[in-house]
């Protein structure tokens, strides 16, 4: 008799990409588990014409899908890891991590080998990223921002009946969906830093669940979750969020767990970042060490500023 788990998924094409990924890895490596997908709406799925900075980040696309864990109307969730926030409620858990893809951000200007530094002058650039927002601006303060949101093909619909040069994406979103064919250029995370957990699929469990958690071994990366782990300490010391302009990408190498951090501010202005090494044996104690260098630097008082101005507008 084989062992049934239902996957909950938020209805978005690439999410649905993501838990059909999971469901077939799980079903490929434990022969006797057959996996049903369920969709849940959530907020950030619901509300499309406001900026994420302006709505807030509390579990914005993982809400109601912890909501049907706690319920056990579905046994695990698979999210963007990018999504999913720093601080997991109570009974639940992060099981395991796939695999990372590339985790660059990609430009899609409508014509091949376009890079940010060949746009044109004053270029109009959309975006509804403040991390991307503050890294582009610091590279090219004559560039003019346009908010963008809606999931992957529709921003690249949006763009392709708009006048704007270029739009930003995650590279890994683009790729899973077939779209790389619109890809002007990769974007080096020398230039743009990627969100904390983006290219990694995080599923999230119940605490108590020990089968589920046994079964998702079977295609849990443990190296990409050394690197998340680093960057999701670092971004939960700073508190950020959608609201900050953080970037982190954390890489396993011979040497040990490399980790580069970055806090900008929103306009481009200014920009504090570090690489830092540690073992990947510990990395949280990385993420939170790499932090604390950044607030000290001066990191601290950009932070300060951004939350002050979004209490004020709460």
């Amino acid at each position: 008799m084989k062992t049934k788990l239902i996957i909950g998924s938020r209805g978005s094409e690439l999410a649905l990409w993501q838990s059909n990924f999971v469901k077939k890895e799980i079903e490929r490596k434990n022969k006797n588990v057959e996996v049903e997908i369920k969709i849940i709406k959530t907020t950030g799925d619901k509300i499309l014409d406001v900026a994420l900075s302006k709505i807030g980040d509390k579990g914005l696309f993982t809400k109601e899908l912890e909501n049907a864990l706690l319920n056990k109307t579905i046994d695990l969730a698979v999210h963007s890891l990018k999504d999913l926030q720093t601080e997991i409620p109570d009974w639940l858990k992060l099981s395991a991590v796939t695999k990372r893809h590339s985790v660059e951000d990609v430009l899609i200007a409508g014509k091949k080998k376009i890079t940010i530094d060949k746009l044109p002058e004053n270029a109009v650039v959309a975006t509804g990223s403040l991390r991307r927002r503050s890294q582009l601006l610091h590279l090219r303060p004559d560039i003019k921002i346009e908010e963008l949101r809606g999931n992957v093909p529709s921003r690249i619909k949006k763009f392709l009946d708009s006048d704007w040069d270029a739009i930003i994406l995650a590279r890994a979103g683009v790729e899973r969906l077939g779209l790389k064919r619109y890809i002007s250029s990769y974007i080096p995370v020398t230039q743009i830093l990627p969100a904390v957990g983006q290219g990694a699929l995080g599923i999230e469990i119940r605490s108590e669940d020990k089968i589920v958690h046994e079964i998702l071994q079977s295609i849990h990366h443990s190296e990409t979750y050394a690197a998340v782990k680093a960057e999701r300490e670092f971004l939960k010391v700073l508190e950020g969020g959608c609201q900050v302009p953080i970037g982190a990408y954390a890489q396993v190498k011979p040497t040990g767990l490399y980790l580069d951090g970055l806090v900008g501010a929103i306009d481009g202005s200014v920009t504090f970042r570090k690489e830092l090494r540690g073992s990947k044996k510990e990395p949280e104690k990385l993420g939170k060490q790499l932090a604390k260098d950044l607030l000290k630097a001066g990191a601290k008082s950009i932070l300060n500023e951004i939350y002050s101005v979004a209490r004020k507008n709460s």
